[in-house]
Protein backbone atom coordinates (compact mmCIF):
# COMPACT_ATOMS: atom_id res chain seq x y z
CA UNK A 1 0.00 0.00 0.00
CA UNK A 2 1.50 3.35 -1.09
CA UNK A 3 1.95 6.04 1.40
CA UNK A 4 -0.82 8.03 -0.54
CA UNK A 5 -3.37 5.61 0.15
CA UNK A 6 -2.39 4.99 3.82
CA UNK A 7 -2.91 9.22 4.27
CA UNK A 8 -5.94 9.21 2.24
CA UNK A 9 -7.32 5.96 4.60
CA UNK A 10 -6.27 7.68 7.43
CA UNK A 11 -8.20 11.18 7.11
CA UNK A 12 -11.29 9.39 5.60
CA UNK A 13 -11.08 7.34 9.04
CA UNK A 14 -10.89 10.79 11.36
CA UNK A 15 -13.47 12.41 9.17
CA UNK A 16 -15.55 9.31 9.90
CA UNK A 17 -14.47 9.03 13.67
CA UNK A 18 -15.29 12.89 13.92
CA UNK A 19 -18.75 12.33 12.24
CA UNK A 20 -19.61 9.30 14.65
CA UNK A 21 -18.30 11.93 17.83
CA UNK A 22 -21.01 13.72 16.68
CA UNK A 23 -24.23 11.87 16.41
CA UNK A 24 -23.72 10.22 19.60
CA UNK A 25 -23.86 13.95 21.07
CA UNK A 26 -27.08 14.40 19.24
CA UNK A 27 -30.21 13.70 21.62
CA UNK A 28 -32.22 10.60 20.00
CA UNK A 29 -35.73 9.47 20.11
CA UNK A 30 -34.43 5.88 21.11
CA UNK A 31 -30.72 5.51 22.78
CA UNK A 32 -29.52 3.20 20.36
CA UNK A 33 -31.18 4.49 17.42
CA UNK A 34 -28.19 6.56 15.31
CA UNK A 35 -28.44 8.59 11.91
CA UNK A 36 -25.17 7.00 10.30
CA UNK A 37 -23.75 9.91 9.77
CA UNK A 38 -20.09 8.23 9.75
CA UNK A 39 -21.67 5.83 6.56
CA UNK A 40 -21.16 9.40 4.42
CA UNK A 41 -17.25 9.01 4.49
CA UNK A 42 -17.06 5.39 3.78
CA UNK A 43 -19.68 5.98 0.95
CA UNK A 44 -17.81 8.74 -0.07
CA UNK A 45 -14.54 6.27 0.34
CA UNK A 46 -16.04 3.47 -1.81
CA UNK A 47 -17.32 5.62 -4.99
CA UNK A 48 -14.01 7.76 -5.34
CA UNK A 49 -11.07 5.12 -4.34
CA UNK A 50 -12.85 1.86 -3.79
CA UNK A 51 -13.73 -1.52 -1.70
CA UNK A 52 -10.62 -1.36 -0.07
CA UNK A 53 -10.38 1.88 1.16
CA UNK A 54 -13.97 1.57 2.45
CA UNK A 55 -13.42 -1.15 3.94
CA UNK A 56 -10.45 -0.28 5.92
CA UNK A 57 -12.39 3.12 6.84
CA UNK A 58 -15.08 1.27 8.40
CA UNK A 59 -12.86 -1.23 10.25
CA UNK A 60 -10.71 1.90 11.55
CA UNK A 61 -14.19 3.94 12.52
CA UNK A 62 -15.82 1.07 14.41
CA UNK A 63 -12.87 0.24 16.42
CA UNK A 64 -11.49 3.11 17.20
CA UNK A 65 -14.98 4.83 18.12
CA UNK A 66 -15.62 1.58 20.03
CA UNK A 67 -12.19 2.27 22.10
CA UNK A 68 -12.95 5.88 22.17
CA UNK A 69 -16.74 5.81 23.72
CA UNK A 70 -15.77 2.62 26.02
CA UNK A 71 -17.84 -0.10 23.76
CA UNK A 72 -15.17 -1.66 22.68
CA UNK A 73 -15.97 -5.91 22.44
CA UNK A 74 -18.79 -5.35 23.85
CA UNK A 75 -22.84 -5.72 22.71
CA UNK A 76 -22.76 -2.35 20.47
CA UNK A 77 -18.99 -3.28 18.84
CA UNK A 78 -20.53 -6.46 17.61
CA UNK A 79 -23.67 -4.80 16.27
CA UNK A 80 -21.70 -2.07 14.60
CA UNK A 81 -19.21 -4.05 13.56
CA UNK A 82 -21.32 -6.65 11.81
CA UNK A 83 -23.58 -3.81 10.54
CA UNK A 84 -20.74 -1.73 9.16
CA UNK A 85 -18.66 -4.96 7.48
CA UNK A 86 -22.35 -6.38 6.01
CA UNK A 87 -23.38 -2.43 4.60
CA UNK A 88 -19.81 -2.28 2.90
CA UNK A 89 -19.69 -5.31 1.24
CA UNK A 90 -22.97 -5.13 0.27
CA UNK A 91 -22.44 -1.87 -1.56
CA UNK A 92 -19.59 -2.70 -2.85
CA UNK A 93 -21.11 -5.60 -4.64
CA UNK A 94 -23.19 -3.94 -6.02
CA UNK A 95 -20.99 -1.56 -7.31
CA UNK A 96 -19.24 -3.83 -9.22
CA UNK A 97 -21.96 -6.25 -10.12
CA UNK A 98 -24.26 -3.46 -11.27
CA UNK A 99 -22.16 -0.25 -11.38
CA UNK A 100 -24.27 1.96 -13.55
CA UNK A 101 -27.79 1.05 -12.48
CA UNK A 102 -27.50 2.45 -9.15
CA UNK A 103 -26.05 6.05 -8.12
CA UNK A 104 -25.27 7.41 -4.92
CA UNK A 105 -28.51 7.47 -3.03
CA UNK A 106 -29.07 3.91 -4.25
CA UNK A 107 -25.56 2.41 -2.57
CA UNK A 108 -26.71 4.55 0.28
CA UNK A 109 -30.23 2.39 0.68
CA UNK A 110 -28.62 -0.57 -0.35
CA UNK A 111 -25.94 -0.11 2.80
CA UNK A 112 -28.78 1.00 5.00
CA UNK A 113 -30.60 -2.23 4.66
CA UNK A 114 -27.86 -4.59 4.98
CA UNK A 115 -26.73 -2.96 7.77
CA UNK A 116 -30.17 -3.12 9.17
CA UNK A 117 -30.57 -6.19 8.37
CA UNK A 118 -27.27 -7.62 9.48
CA UNK A 119 -27.73 -5.73 13.26
CA UNK A 120 -31.14 -7.43 13.34
CA UNK A 121 -29.73 -10.86 12.79
CA UNK A 122 -27.02 -10.33 15.48
CA UNK A 123 -29.24 -8.95 17.98
CA UNK A 124 -31.57 -12.14 17.36
CA UNK A 125 -28.93 -14.28 17.49
CA UNK A 126 -26.35 -13.68 20.46
CA UNK A 127 -28.53 -11.74 22.78
CA UNK A 128 -32.15 -11.44 22.09
CA UNK A 129 -33.41 -15.28 20.89
CA UNK A 130 -37.33 -14.05 20.28
CA UNK A 131 -38.11 -13.33 17.06
CA UNK A 132 -41.33 -12.05 18.40
CA UNK A 133 -38.91 -8.98 19.78
CA UNK A 134 -36.93 -9.01 16.21
CA UNK A 135 -40.34 -8.97 13.84
CA UNK A 136 -42.07 -5.99 15.85
CA UNK A 137 -39.03 -3.69 15.85
CA UNK A 138 -37.94 -4.90 12.27
CA UNK A 139 -40.67 -2.46 10.47
CA UNK A 140 -39.70 1.03 12.44
CA UNK A 141 -35.62 0.02 11.95
CA UNK A 142 -35.55 -0.58 8.25
CA UNK A 143 -37.88 2.57 7.75
CA UNK A 144 -35.67 4.98 9.86
CA UNK A 145 -32.38 3.27 8.42
CA UNK A 146 -34.12 3.46 4.56
CA UNK A 147 -34.57 7.69 5.17
CA UNK A 148 -31.13 7.89 6.84
CA UNK A 149 -29.82 5.84 3.84
CA UNK A 150 -31.73 8.36 1.55
CA UNK A 151 -30.26 11.34 3.46
CA UNK A 152 -26.47 9.64 3.90
CA UNK A 153 -26.88 9.51 0.21
CA UNK A 154 -27.85 12.65 -1.07
CA UNK A 155 -25.41 14.09 1.57
CA UNK A 156 -22.98 11.93 0.05
CA UNK A 157 -23.63 12.37 -3.70
CA UNK A 158 -23.41 16.20 -3.17
CA UNK A 159 -20.08 16.13 -1.37
CA UNK A 160 -18.64 13.63 -4.04
CA UNK A 161 -19.59 15.85 -6.90
CA UNK A 162 -17.64 18.99 -5.08
CA UNK A 163 -14.32 16.81 -4.52
CA UNK A 164 -14.56 15.85 -7.83
CA UNK A 165 -14.83 19.51 -8.88
CA UNK A 166 -12.43 20.73 -7.32
CA UNK A 167 -10.05 17.96 -8.03
CA UNK A 168 -11.08 19.22 -11.92
CA UNK A 169 -9.94 22.77 -10.89
CA UNK A 170 -6.34 21.13 -9.91
CA UNK A 171 -6.06 20.02 -12.92
CA UNK A 172 -7.26 22.87 -14.86
CA UNK A 173 -4.72 25.29 -12.69
CA UNK A 174 -2.42 23.35 -13.39
CA UNK A 175 -2.49 23.33 -16.82
CA UNK A 176 -2.91 26.90 -17.18
CA UNK A 177 0.39 27.42 -15.06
Amino acid sequence: MQLQDKQRIAILSAYAIALHGFESLLPTPIPWLKLGLANIITLVALVLYGFRTALMVTLIRVVLASIFIGTFLGPAFILSTGGGLASVLAMGLTMKAFKSLFGTVGLSLIGALFHNLAQLTLAYYLFIQRIEAILIISPFILLIGSLTGIANGIISDILIKNLLKKDREKIQNVIHS
